[in-house]
């Protein structure tokens, strides 16, 4: 049985992902950057917000 891939992510995970350092990605989601939502105490960084983030790097990069 395959393992469905999460829809949000932590941010060790997205940490992990770009391979930044935790402040880094606080950082981010501070200046709204990368778009992010709360669920309680913890923050989550969905899966597209994380795509459409390295997109726009990508693009603004070339």
């Amino acid at each position: 049985m395959a393992t469905a891939l999460p829809e949000a992510l932590t941010v060790p995970e997205v940490m992990a992902a770009l391979r930044l350092s935790r402040s880094k990605v606080y950082d981010l989601i501070r200046a709204r950057t990368l778009n992010s939502f709360t669920i309680g105490r913890c923050r989550r960084v969905s899966v597209d917000s994380l795509a459409t983030y390295i997109r726009t790097q990508t693009e603004e990069n070339r």
